[in-house]
């Protein structure tokens, strides 16, 4: 039995910021007035090295002996003082412990350690009994951590279970109405009953079998909102709108959209829906040889627009995508890991289509985060810990995979409270040379490259995609992915390479869905191999292997002469690159595991998406007192113009956020054109966007520069020409003259 060595490390005086941080936080806003003091520790139970390599690691790995103190084996605890510690879920991703271990093994050049992190509180003052479970209940999110044993284990070694065998779901096709929505209400399914009446007429009818339990899964994961974007396609069967001038324009909408329909779709009878409704508009420019640079293929899981870059005198054609991801349940359930996640899976659909990702946007949506601890919504976490730990997730994902963030903002109102609101957007660019889209064929190879499986991210698509109650914060942690942004990192460097990029066929990122979206997808007829796929610990069955969401992960298909090279580029990025699928003839989707065949499903029964939804629509007018312009508190209206003008500058609507934003940063890869805020003090948000595109190696940086983000209603996007220094010295001329910069029209020379 390996030994288990301890370490604790503390921030010395003056670099202590998070632990006064927290002691501010719990004074101010939990009103824990007898606190004194606290500190902060993080604590390591290493086992696997030997005396000589942990005393080289304490001082490199462990910590940076300029800042911080390390206690071997025990701390120092004054008397009366409170302690508790915080470790991770069992099957929650640890990033710290695996980052840790990852880079023991860099520097001992032998075997990976085990590691093991904890968080350890050390409070002071007077503090009753009912405080102390106060301020654990405050820190400890019940949905990805726990309170952790403050004994030294005497051993790291996990021991895990042997998974049952899938076991099949016996009598499916033979029961009644009762027992099928028995079975529906103890599943906790994203699926309407509908749908799963309609699996059991499929089963009964075209299998003449029982399904298995994973093949349910499966479909519930396939069909889910977050994967099929159910509510947009649902069938809007009427649309009613109230008579009365202000409804004019409304009407005449109407009129237009449905005429346009019959330009755009023809004679067929495509249902009247939100998606519809909002992508007819695109197509109808582009019927008429308007949008000559979209980028048009099968794979693309991002907006794509083709563009011309000048480098060093030349044109090239590059391919610029653009791609937003909302992740509002989990951040609302998990703020650090939900939103660093929602980065995260912005960027993996672009980078998916082999670009390279350079800049972020995020906007999000809160409920007033100065209200006192006290009066947080039953089931939910205080607005103000989902704000602060929901910026710090998402600035810590970008600095870490060196994301540029050029814009931010936030938006504060009653009606985010209930629904938290967290969306991410991202640009990237590729040269075009680099992504060669084919078409899959029987015989070729799917690759998963990156990071291994666990449980964290089973259900994340089904359990955004369905109704939640106050037992979600604790029932749903296993839905929440967890991020590795290094992992990220390496595989924007392998797609970077133009040798590697264009050995492959087709791409899709394990977002949403796991294996069975992720792979599902790629072609028609596929047969995986779950055996395959490897896990960061034993344990998970047939099941979990087939939804886990757990990043950082793509598939990518590959003609089998081309799978050695690919392999062998990825190892040396240090990603794990392996087999798992292949491509097949036949139009059906099956899953092995352990010999058995757990999923065979048909390709035309999976595309249906289930039972089309059907729903009426009634468009209302709206209040004066719900328009948000009005909503001015009426105070106001009672002092001196220049008093109720500074009064209204402090409002959280109206105030700077200045604060927020210097979360992120922008300068990342010195290619932000315009920063988050200008003027002579830097003290101006920035309405727009603007970077230049990222060049390869060796490259000038003559590239063109792109702008994205919040720009005025009279204002109209469009590409910049140049290098950084063209664009600025164009804008300068353009306001020189009288012109609104942002309002004209920069074309390609």
């Amino acid at each position: 039995m390996a030994k288990v060595i301890r370490l604790f490390v503390e921030k010395k005086q003056g670099f202590d910021i998070e632990a006064q941080s927290i002691l501010v936080d719990l004074k101010e806003n939990l009103g824990i007035s007898g606190l004194e003091a606290l500190r902060l520790l993080n604590r390591y139970d290493v086992s696997g090295l030997s005396d000589a390599d942990f005393e080289k690691a304490k001082v490199t790995i462990f910590s940076e002996p300029n800042v911080d103190i390390v206690y071997n084996e025990n701390i120092h605890i004054p008397f009366a003082s409170k302690i508790f510690a915080v470790e991770y879920l069992p099957g929650q991703y640890d990033q710290r412990a695996d980052s840790a271990a990852q880079c023991a093994a860099l520097l001992t050049q032998g075997e990976r350690p085990a590691v093991l992190s904890a968080r350890v509180y050390i409070l002071s003052g007077e503090i009753s009994e009912d405080s102390f479970n106060h301020i654990k209940a405050y820190i400890i999110n019940p949905v990805e951590a726990r309170e952790a044993s403050l004994l030294k284990p005497e051993t790291l070694e996990q021991h895990y279970t042997s998974p049952a065998n899938v076991a099949r779901v016996e009598g499916f096709i033979t029961w009644s109405k009762e027992e099928l929505r028995e079975y529906y209400n103890s599943m906790g399914f994203a699926m309407s009953f509908k749908d799963l009446r309609f699996c059991r007429k499929y089963f009964r009818d075209t299998e003449l079998r029982d399904p298995t339990v994973t093949e349910l899964r499966v479909i519930d994961t396939y069909w889910s909102d977050h994967c099929r974007h159910t509510t947009f396609l649902t069938q809007l069967k009427k649309i009613k709108i109230k008579h009365g001038d202000s409804f004019k324009p409304i009407r005449r909408a109407k009129k237009r959209y449905l005429k346009l329909r019959r330009v755009v779709h023809g004679s067929s009878k495509k249902p009247v829906s939100l998606m519809d409704m909002a992508t007819l508009g695109a197509k109808a420019i582009r019927l008429k040889g308007l949008l000559p640079d979209l980028d048009l293929s099968d794979e693309i899981n991002a907006c794509s627009i083709e563009v011309p870059v000048t480098i060093d005198g030349r044109l090239e054609s590059w391919l610029v995508q653009f791609k937003n991801e909302t992740h509002n349940h989990p951040t609302e359930i998990e703020p650090f890991g939900g939103a660093a996640t929602c980065l995260g899976g912005a960027i993996r659909d672009p980078l998916s289509g082999r670009a390279y990702v350079y800049q972020a946007m995020r906007v999000t949506g809160a409920g007033d985060p100065t209200v006192p601890v006290g009066e947080t919504l039953s089931g939910k976490l205080p607005q103000r810990k989902i704000t602060k730990t929901a910026a710090a997730g998402y600035s810590s994902y970008g600095n870490q995979i060196g994301l540029a963030t050029g814009q931010v903002a936030e938006l504060y109102d009653n009606g985010y409270t209930a629904k938290r609101m967290e969306i991410g957007a991202v640009i990237g660019a590729s040269p075009k040379s680099n992504v060669l889209r084919g078409e899959p064929a029987a015989g070729d190879v799917i690759v998963l490259l990156g990071g291994r499986t666990g449980r964290d991210g089973c259900g994340g698509a089904t359990g955004s995609s369905k109704a939640h109650n106050d037992d979600s914060l604790t029932a749903c942690g296993a839905e929440v992915q967890k991020g590795n942004p290094p992992t990220e990192r390496k595989i924007q460097r392998l797609f970077r390479n133009g040798d590697i990029a264009r050995l492959i066929k087709r791409c899709n990122d394990f977002g949403a869905g796991g294996v069975c979206v992720a792979i599902g997808e790629l072609a028609e007829g596929l047969t995986i191999k779950l055996d395959d796929v490897r896990k960061k610990y034993e344990g998970l069955d047939g099941t979990e292997l087939a939804i886990s969401e757990s990043q950082e992960r793509m598939a990518v298909v590959l003609e089998k002469e081309n799978v050695l090279e690919f392999i062998t580029a990825a190892n040396k990025e240090n990603l794990e690159a392996y087999p798992v699928a292949k491509v097949t003839e036949e139009p059906r989707l099956r899953m092995h595991w352990r010999g058995d065949l757990i999923v065979d499903i048909s390709r035309e029964f999976l595309n249906t998406n289930g039972v089309s939804q059907y729903a009426k629509a009634k468009i209302s007018k709206l209040k004066a007192k719900d328009n948000y312009r009005t909503q001015v508190p009426a105070e106001l209206a009672e002092l001196p113009l220049a008093e109720a003008f500074k009064s209204n500058l402090s409002r959280l609507g109206v105030c700077s956020q200045k604060g927020l934003v210097e979360n992120f940063d922008a300068s990342i890869g010195a290619g932000t054109v315009l920063m988050p805020f200008a003027g002579k003090t830097q003290s101006t948000p920035e309405e727009a966007m603007v970077a230049k595109i990222p060049l390869e190696k060796g490259e000038t940086d003559d590239a063109t520069a792109f702008s994205y983000g919040y720009i005025p209603a009279h204002s109209r996007w469009s590409p910049f020409h140049g290098s950084a220094y063209a664009v600025v010295e164009s804008l300068s001329k353009l306001a020189a003259a009288g012109a609104n910069p942002l309002s004209a029209r920069l074309t390609f020379q």
